[in-house]
C-alpha cells in the first residue's frame, strides 16, 4: 500500500503549534527567577517577624497582648507603605462564652495601578494562657522552629507581612487594591471581627487565608462549620417525696425535648447533631425546677444550619409538660466554606505556579475539620476564597509541639506572590 503523507501545507503550522506548546512548558519549568531569588532573601526576614510575633503572648481574652501584637503589626505594614489602622470592635455577635472585651483587628490597604482587589487575612490570637511564654519562648530545631501559636496562626500574619515586603521590592503593583486584616478573635469564633471580615471581603476578586497548610502544605476550599444549640427548660420546684404532684419536672422535660431531637442528624449530607452536655436539679429529693443541655452541629452548608435552627424551634412546640417554659437558642460558631468555582480555578492556577518548583500542591475540596474565617470572607463575596496558604506545620494548640516547618517558607512566599502577581495581570480569567 502506498505510504500516506501530510500535506506540506499542514507541516508548518503544525510545527508551530509543536514549538509554542514546548516554550510554554519550558516557560514553566523553571520558577521566574527575581521572585525566586527574592523569596530566598526574604527568609531570614521573615523568621526574625516571627520570633518577635511569637514572643508577644496574645491570648484570644489577653486584650493587652492582642494590642501589642496589633501595634507591632500595623507598624511594619506602614513601614511598607500601606494605609494602616487599627479597629476596636463594634459590631459584636455575642456568643454563649464571649468574653467581656475583645481584641483588636489591623487593617491595611496598598493601592496600585490595576484593577483586581485582593484580600489577605490571618489572626493574631492564640489559644495560650499569659505566662506560658516563659517556658516555651521561639526556638529554631533542625527543620523546625517552634513557639507558642507560631503555626496557629502567627507564620499567617508573618507571612503576609512579607509577601507584601517581596511585592514591594519587586516594585509590583499591577493589582488595584491590596488589602489586610489581621484580627484578634479568631480562637474564640471571631465574634468581633466576623461581621467586618464578609465586609471587607464582599467585592473581592479573591480573599487568601493564610491559616497553615498541615503537613503538606494543602489548600483548602471548603471547611466544615460549626454551631451550637443551647436548651433551657423551666419548670416549677416541689418536694420530690411529700408532694412531687405540685412541680413540674424540668428533667423530665428535657429528657423529652432530646429525645425528640436525637434524628435530626443527616450524615449522608454531612449534617449532624450531638446533645453532648446536660444539667439538672441541685438536691436528690427536690423536683428540678431547671434544666439545660448543649448540643454540638456541624455542617457543609449554610443552608443547612437554617433549616436546623427551623427544626428545632419547631420540635419545642410539642412538650411532655404543658406548663413547662422551653426555650432554644441556635448559634452559628462558624459557617461552612464551600467550594465554588471561582476557588477551584485560582486554587488549580496555584498548582502550576508549584510546578515552576518542582514540587506537588494538593488542593482539598471536600470539607475537613471546621473553623476558619475564609468561611466569614466566603458569605458574601463574589470571587474566589482560598484557604491553608501558610506554612506547612504541626501541633496547633498543644504544648511545646507546635512548629512550623522551615522548608516550607521560600515555596510559600513564592506562590503568594506570584498568585497576586498573576492574577493582578489577568493571567488567570
Amino acid at each position: 500500500m502506498p505510504r500516506s503523507r501530510t500535506a506540506p501545507s499542514l507541516v508548518a503550522p503544525l510545527l508551530a503549534s509543536l514549538w509554542l506548546a514546548c516554550a510554554a512548558t519550558m516557560a514553566h519549568a523553571e520558577p521566574m527567577a527575581d521572585v525566586h531569588t527574592l523569596a530566598q532573601k526574604e527568609q531570614q526576614p521573615l523568621l526574625d517577624t516571627l520570633r518577635d510575633l511569637v514572643s508577644i503572648e496574645s491570648g484570644s481574652k489577653d486584650v493587652e497582648g492582642l494590642n501589642q501584637i496589633a501595634e507591632r503589626v500595623a507598624g511594619q505594614l506602614k513601614q511598607l507603605g500601606g494605609t494602616v489602622e487599627i479597629l476596636q470592635p463594634t459590631d459584636i455577635y455575642r456568643l454563649d462564652d464571649t468574653p467581656d472585651k475583645i481584641g483588636p483587628a489591623v487593617h491595611a490597604v496598598f493601592k496600585g495601578t490595576g484593577s483586581k482587589k485582593i484580600m489577605l487575612i490571618a489572626h493574631m490570637d492564640t489559644v495560650y494562657l499569659k505566662g506560658m511564654l516563659k517556658d516555651q519562648p521561639f526556638r529554631i530545631d533542625g527543620d523546625k522552629a517552634y513557639g507558642l501559636g507560631i503555626a496557629d496562626d502567627k507564620q499567617g500574619v508573618a507571612l503576609i507581612l512579607h509577601t507584601v515586603a517581596l511585592l514591594q521590592k519587586l516594585n509590583f503593583k499591577d493589582y488595584g487594591t491590596l488589602t489586610v486584616l489581621t484580627n484578634g478573635d479568631e480562637e474564640i469564633s471571631s465574634p468581633g471581627w466576623r461581621s467586618t471580615i464578609t465586609k471587607f471581603a464582599s467585592d473581592q476578586d479573591v480573599v487568601f487565608s493564610f491559616e497553615g497548610g498541615g503537613t503538606d502544605g494543602t489548600l483548602r476550599l471548603a471547611t466544615s462549620g460549626i454551631g451550637s444549640a443551647y436548651l433551657t427548660v423551666t419548670g416549677k420546684s416541689s418536694h420530690a417525696g411529700a408532694r412531687p404532684e405540685g412541680g413540674i419536672n424540668a428533667l423530665y422535660e428535657l429528657s423529652h425535648q432530646v429525645l425528640q431531637m436525637k434524628d435530626l442528624s443527616k450524615p449522608e449530607q454531612g449534617l449532624k447533631l450531638n446533645w453532648t452536655v446536660s444539667k439538672a436539679g441541685s438536691n436528690r429529693n427536690v423536683i428540678p425546677a431547671d434544666a439545660t443541655a448543649q448540643a454540638d452541629a456541624r455542617a457543609l452548608k449554610v443552608s443547612d444550619f437554617d433549616e436546623l435552627e427551623k427544626a428545632l424551634q419547631d420540635k419545642i412546640k410539642n412538650r411532655l409538660l404543658p406548663d413547662s417554659k422551653v426555650e432554644l437558642k441556635f448559634e452559628v460558631r462558624r459557617p461552612p466554606l464551600e467550594a465554588n468555582d471561582a476557588s477551584r480555578r485560582v486554587a488549580a492556577y496555584g498548582k502550576t505556579i508549584y510546578q515552576e518548583l518542582g514540587m506537588p500542591l494538593k488542593v482539598d475540596e471536600k470539607a475537613t475539620g471546621g473553623g476558619t474565617d475564609a468561611a466569614f470572607a466566603a458569605l458574601k463575596t463574589r470571587g474566589a476564597v482560598v484557604e491553608g496558604m501558610g506554612l506547612s506545620g504541626f501541633g496547633a494548640h498543644s504544648n511545646d509541639a507546635e512548629y512550623v516547618q522551615l522548608n516550607s517558607i521560600v515555596p510559600r512566599l513564592y506562590l503568594a506572590t506570584r498568585m497576586i502577581m498573576d492574577l493582578s495581570a489577568g493571567k488567570l480569567k
